[in-house]
């Protein structure tokens, strides 16, 4: 009887153990704590999204924490610079693969840089939550580990082409973009809704992100007869050359994706990019917002960061708390195809700036597509269009 005792005492020990590697075998999630990894510019010429949307991401998850966290586990963003370069984004993302074990990975910055890092990513099973791209292979072709937040480029580009051309009788386009993964959406939207209006693109020039003078390439264009142009850009490869276009006198029509929304385009010195537009799906959030939300979430980042928010850093904010969202739906037993439920199950999300109505499902990956045309005036982004579902 001792025997057989002492028997089933060692079955149920060997069972405890096999338990408790199988939760072990979670990557990135501990019994108190879940890791959450990203690769993003915190130097180089994209550091203006970069920083700002890790302080966003930091802003939620740290009220998230001081709160008790999710389900009794503390969330831990871990961050590496890529300094918007391909070959030391692939460094970070494999160290935050291969050494730290993320559980995810969120709010990763750049096209080029999600896609060189992807194919290691979704091997190792981790799945890609709202990068800060807004390329169509963000979220295409549909794989369950990818996640989007809005409308991507070509949606936004497409979808200010056919405004223009349809409401401003636009039928000369000419597309600016950078020579890059990035760059190349705004070239193919413009290219696919040319063909379907039965217009052709007139010129179109492409440069490197560290580009600074943009007189030739304003030159070509301006000698084409383009009336509009359509920009694959990001900061100082928007204001730079809308700036010299206007210094020689060129007053044609500038638009361009969400990439270029953020208050340094609209504040840039002496107010030379006044009159820019830009599609964009979120409303850009200011101190003086009537909605005491939105004026306490603004007031909360320039207290714990000791500066005004930009609008990378309110998407970093949405896009943790989306996250947040998931990880509450998923339940005390975390796992990916939990959390994978926990996004399909989120419906009619709307973040506190009013941003899109957002939902996923077990065939829906991008939570919006819509897009709305937002003008530069007075040094602020003011919205002078309706929402577009392209």
């Amino acid at each position: 009887m001792k025997k057989k005792l002492l028997g089933l005492a060692a079955v149920a020990a060997v069972a405890t153990v096999i338990a408790g590697g199988a939760q072990a075998a979670q990557r990135g999630v501990t019994d108190k704590e879940i890791l959450i990894g990203t690769h993003t510019a915190l130097s180089g010429p994209v550091a203006v999204w970069g920083v700002p949307s890790v302080e966003g991401m930091r802003q939620r998850f740290d009220a998230v924490n001081a709160a008790g966290g999710i389900h009794g586990r503390q969330i831990r963003l871990l961050v590496e610079d890529s300094e918007y370069q391909v070959p030391k984004a692939v460094q970070a993302g494999n160290k935050l693969i291969n050494r730290d074990r993320v559980f995810t990975i969120l709010g990763a910055i750049g096209t080029p840089m999600n896609n060189a890092v992807l194919p290691r990513q979704l091997a190792a099973g981790i799945p890609n939550l709202f990068p800060f791209s807004s390329a169509r292979q963000m979220h295409e072709p549909f794989h369950k580990l990818k996640f989007v937040g809005g409308s991507s480029y070509y949606d936004q580009i497409r979808a200010a082409y056919k405004l223009f051309a349809e409401t401003r009788g636009k039928t000369k386009p000419c597309t600016m973009y950078q020579d890059t993964d990035f760059g190349r959406e705004t070239e193919f939207g413009v290219l696919d809704q040319a063909k379907v209006m039965g217009q052709t693109l007139v010129a179109e020039t492409a440069h490197k992100p560290t580009d600074k003078d943009f007189t030739a390439s304003i030159t070509k264009l301006r000698e084409a007869g383009c009336d509009v142009v359509y920009m694959g850009t990001i900061v100082s490869d928007t204001i730079i050359p809308y700036a010299t276009a206007r210094s020689m006198g060129w007053d044609v029509d500038f638009v361009g994706p969400i990439s270029t929304y953020t208050s340094y385009t609209a504040g840039a010195k002496g107010g030379v990019t006044e009159g820019y537009m830009a599609m964009t799906g979120f409303q850009m959030a200011y101190g003086d917002d009537p909605d005491p939300l939105v004026q306490n979430w603004y007031n909360e980042y320039k207290e714990k960061f000791g500066k005004n928010p930009d609008f990378p850093a309110q998407l970093g904010y949405i896009y943790a708390d989306m996250t947040v969202v998931a990880l509450q739906n998923a339940g005390r037993d975390l796992t990916t195809d939990s959390m994978i439920a926990g996004f399909e199950s989120m419906k009619g999300y709307r973040d506190i700036f009013g941003g899109p109505v957002q939902s996923f499902g077990p065939e829906k990956r991008q939570g919006s597509n819509e897009s709305f045309l937002s003008q530069v005036q007075n040094g602020r982004w003011v919205k002078i269009g309706t929402n577009i579902a392209y």
